[in-house]
């Protein structure tokens, strides 16, 4: 299960850490907008939207169950979206990530204008961005980690971590590092969303904006040879 070969043929820019770090801390900070400012619904979450869906939907509140149903259905559509783009475009010379990431800051920056009388279809259209990131990014140099999320890189994470301490094998104990250092700046990104929603309410969306203009810019770079051999 944790076997460790070096991979031959050479990364993606999509892949990098850079890259992932952008999205992990964007990812926390929509978790928080949408959960803090707009009527404590998550943008990522879903797990936590489904419990919510169903006791409030077993309770008869069926405006609230609506609430939590509809950002299930639009992160589920986000990522029907990019494995759609993903097999229609793979192959393109304008890479289909760098679309679903021009899709995902065009999106976000509507949200910013959402006033929150209008909580709902805002929530709908973070959780469609969550989904597409999701679904497009997907690794992080090599291992699959997810920038949306947490649970199933703190289950990776420990597991490589009894595993590295077991075997006394570092590079095991690297990767537990970088699990966790993942799950770290998630949880960075959810505490400055906070932060930024009660200092400037709907505009705090605006920073995941520049986090993600950021990472589409990083996706046009090539790694050099140097690089490759420093952070393969």
């Amino acid at each position: 299960m944790y076997a460790h070969k070096r991979e031959k043929k050479p990364r993606q820019m999509s892949e990098s850490l850079l890259v992932g770090l952008l999205l992990a801390f964007s990812g926390g900070l929509m978790d928080a907008y949408t959960y803090v400012l707009r009527d404590h619904v998550f943008a990522n979450a879903q797990t936590g939207n489904i419990i919510l869906f169903a006791i409030s939907l077993f309770e008869g509140s069926a405006p609230a169950a609506v609430r939590y149903l509809l950002p299930i259905l639009s992160f589920t559509l986000g990522v029907l979206s990019a494995q759609g783009v993903r097999l229609r475009f793979g192959q393109a010379r304008f890479h289909w990530r760098q679309g679903m990431l021009l899709f995902e800051i065009a999106v976000l920056f509507v949200v910013a204008f959402i006033p929150t009388t209008y909580n709902l279809p805002a929530n709908c259209m973070v959780s469609l961005v969550c989904g597409i990131q999701m679904q497009s990014f997907q690794k992080i140099r090599g291992n699959a980690l997810a920038t949306t999320m947490c649970v199933g890189n703190l289950r990776t994470a420990t597991g490589y971590l009894c595993s590295a301490v077991y075997s006394k094998d570092r590079v095991l104990l690297k990767r537990a590092g970088l699990y966790y250092g993942i799950i770290a700046v998630f949880a960075l990104g959810a505490v400055c969303g906070n932060f930024l929603v009660r200092a400037v309410g709907q505009y705090a969306i605006f920073l995941s904006v520049l986090l993600l203009c950021a990472a589409f810019a990083l996706l046009f770079k090539r790694k050099t040879d140097k690089e490759e051999k420093e952070n393969p």
